[in-house]
């Protein structure tokens, strides 16, 4: 304190009236609580974090035999039990190589992923080096709530961390960056400064871990958080082999506060709350207990859903039921469910469980994994999915094309058994097979050579199917049937690999 009053001297004017007021306040400034500030703390190494590098190469849908080209990211991962660092999955997505640095050193060792989660936007992360986390005391949890001072943690490039402080505003149901993912979220307001290793960053209360920033807005000073009972879910699925992943009940709710809806389906002031199911996933675990639509839901265990779908926590106070049914119970588990039904209350018992991303019709996501194709004379087949759907960028659900679009959303009530996929012509190559046929792409293809296809898998056997020299490819809209020529696309092969350097015409 001596030596920061001799640079506050310093700085005064000779003849100053106030050299002493100012002073006072330059010393005592540090001690008082800000909304938001930055603070240089010790080497990072001591606070349990390393570097993460990352380089990410993700497939290219419109071309599915190939890659786009490769980027790289760089972020803070903190260390947990078991010599293990936490990040999010957005960060190690299609990954070809993963690294963890020293902060303090700048020592590397080779990392690879042990358990991954999109939907719930978490990886898990080990080294094969026993020696390189050994000196590194791993962070534990714990819960924050509304009005909590939280600090983000980020790293100088001489390995001094930076804090960042900041109050946390909210603690919510709120989409995560898969589309239809949603789960418990903190929110803080803190002014984080840029950095190289900005990706994916730690929040801690109290020195220990409550979560990993995973979005940033920087005109609204706002941080998402991926908060600590969504990473302590995660964990203890890691801890039980297989991964099970977080549950869902298979309903799509809406809200009771209107007062014509209630008088609809009989509710009255002795059953008050409740939430409408609108749709129940026919393979869903709400399917198989018994649950219908326009049944209502009161209650799950012990707790009363209110009008809007809410429960009372008893930390964050009122949040959504799924909160409850996907973050606080795992797969396999039972609650509980009573429900009105036309006048009458009942109580089912449902087993919860996670839908697997293979499971839907148009997956809504594909990452770690390659597309499947055929290329067929030219011909490209694959399945719509809705990676595929964003190749249309951030903006894809306006300028995709709008009959996938609508098939990607409404899949479950077109669909409503799943266990297929939708095969799509998704471009042509131009070659002697398909002249004519070049501006076809984004079509759905119902046959060929009058085989249903329900996945790409049924293209081999459908081929062996022509019929007088021709292959028959069919469409529900315009044009309805198109024709190859057998024999031209068995030749083709050749020169379709050669002319567009294709490593593969297909991957099933």
């Amino acid at each position: 304190m001596c030596s920061q009053s001799k640079i506050w001297k310093n700085l005064l004017p000779p003849n100053s009236m106030f050299p002493r007021l100012i002073l006072l306040l330059a010393i005592l400034a540090p001690a008082l609580p800000l909304a938001a500030e930055t603070i240089a703390a010790v080497p990072a190494r001591k606070l349990s974090v390393v570097r993460v590098n990352v380089t990410n190469q993700p497939w290219d849908f419109m071309r599915p035999w190939g890659k786009r080209a490769p980027y790289s990211r760089r972020a803070i991962g903190p260390v947990i039990a078991n010599q293990r660092v936490l990040v999010t999955a957005e960060l190690v997505a299609n990954a070809n190589y993963i690294e963890f640095e020293a902060a303090d050193s700048g020592q590397k060792v080779p990392a690879t992923v042990e358990f991954v989660d999109y939907e719930a936007n978490l990886a898990l992360l080990k080294t094969e080096d026993p020696e390189f986390l050994r000196a590194v005391p791993p962070l534990d949890f714990t819960v924050a709530t509304v009005g909590d001072t939280l600090s983000v943690l980020q790293l100088e490039a001489n390995g001094n961390q930076l804090v960042t402080r900041g109050p946390m505003t909210t603690a919510e149901v709120a989409g995560y960056p898969l589309d239809d993912s949603t789960f418990l979220l903190y929110r803080m307001t803190a002014s984080l400064q840029f950095r190289d290793s900005s990706f994916t960053l730690p929040v801690v209360k109290d020195d220990k871990l409550v979560g990993l920033v995973m979005r940033y807005e920087a005109q609204a000073n706002n941080a998402d958080i991926v908060p600590t009972p969504v990473i302590q879910h995660f964990l203890r699925d890691a801890a039980q082999l297989p991964y099970e992943g977080f549950p869902r009940a298979g309903i799509v709710f809406a809200s009771t506060r209107d007062p014509q809806l209630r008088r609809y389906v009989g509710l009255t002031d002795a059953t008050p709350g409740g939430l409408y199911v609108t749709e129940v996933l026919r393979t869903g675990p709400a399917a198989a207990a018994g649950l219908e639509a326009g049944d209502v839901l009161l209650r799950i265990d012990a707790q009363a859903v209110d009008q809007d779908g809410n429960y009372s926590d008893p930390v964050y106070g009122k949040i959504s039921v799924s909160h409850l049914l996907s973050t606080e119970h795992l797969h396999g588990d039972t609650v509980k469910l009573t429900i009105f039904r036309k006048g009458e209350l009942k109580e089912i018992p449902l087993t919860l469980a996670n839908r697997p991303v293979t499971d839907y019709v148009s997956e809504p996501y594909i990452i770690d994994r390659a597309p499947k194709f055929y290329i067929l004379g030219g011909m490209v087949l694959q399945e719509l999915s809705r990676q595929y759907l964003k190749e249309w960028g951030p903006d894809w659900a306006k300028k995709a094309p709008e009959d996938l679009i609508y098939l990607d959303r409404a899949q479950n009530e077109i669909y409503p058994e799943g266990k297929r996929k939708i095969v799509i012509l998704s471009r042509v190559l131009p070659s002697d097979t398909t002249m004519g046929y070049e501006d076809l792409n984004h079509h759905v293809v119902t046959k060929l050579n009058g085989v249903e296809l329900t996945s790409i898998q049924d293209v081999p056997k459908a081929i062996e199917k022509a019929e007088n020299g021709l292959h028959k490819m069919e469409f529900p809209t315009d044009p309805t049937v198109i024709y190859l020529d057998a024999e031209q696309v068995a030749t083709s092969e050749a020169v379709l690999s050669k002319t567009y350097q294709l490593p593969a015409l297909k991957r099933l």
